[in-house]
């Protein structure tokens, strides 16, 4: 596989790193000279100098072939976003992945169907989520192409559900139960399942149907 990093920082290096150590071809682009100096002296050829948003900068790189996989992780959205557009539409680059610095900037991403994306603030952030018993649900994965999403229910003591089988549930169309967590051990979740209150219930939905979802589950 031939792989195109755009963003020679601590991300797109390890990247680079663990990507030829898999044994795939990397070419890794980075515009500071600064940090392009100590990349050519770790990467050698694989590292090259200029800015991703530049169209000649990326035909050195061999985007005309074009790359299996683009991967724009400079810290900078805008750049990110530039790449991932001229790389898939221009050349036409089958897979994009995109980094996304700051979670405000995720629905200009979206908005162009610019997917999978990266946050690592957003990751962050639901991993403190789930470590917080406040939180009644837990958004853990989103799958944008799919428009769906998976999230993470705590069934509290005073639960309308607390006892009932999924299968007599009236859960909202578009939303499924997927596995239930016990003191320590999952199940998958099928119509006989008992949820109890103390459970860790995962569900798949459409966005948007949080509400509807913790009606259901969650205490009236």
């Amino acid at each position: 596989m031939y792989v195109l990093i755009a963003g020679g920082g601590k991300v797109g290096a390890n990247l680079a790193r663990l990507l030829l150590r898999a044994g795939h071809e990397v070419t890794l682009i980075e515009q500071r000279a600064d940090r392009f100096g100590a990349l050519e002296e770790e990467f050698e050829h694989v590292a090259m100098r200029g800015d991703a948003t530049e169209l000649y900068v990326l035909e050195r790189a061999g985007i005309k072939r074009p790359p299996d996989l683009v991967l724009a992780v400079t810290g900078d959205d805008e750049d990110n976003l530039i790449i991932c557009q001229i790389t898939r539409e221009k050349y036409g680059v089958p897979k994009v992945i995109a980094r996304v610095n700051d979670p405000r900037n995720q629905a200009h991403f979206d908005l162009l169907g610019i997917s999978p994306t990266v946050c690592a603030t957003s990751n962050i952030l639901a991993l403190i989520e789930h470590e917080v018993p406040e939180h009644d649900l837990i958004h853990l994965l989103e799958l944008r192409r799919e428009n769906l999403e998976i999230v993470e229910v705590q069934i509290a003591d005073d639960s309308p559900v607390a006892g009932k089988r999924v299968e007599s549930l009236k859960l909202p169309d578009g939303a499924r139960l997927i596995s239930v967590m016990r003191n320590g051990q999952s199940e998958i979740a099928v119509g006989a399942t008992e949820l109890q209150a103390g459970d860790q219930v995962l569900a798949i939905l459409q966005p948007g149907k949080e509400d509807e979802l913790k009606k259901v589950l969650l205490k009236r």
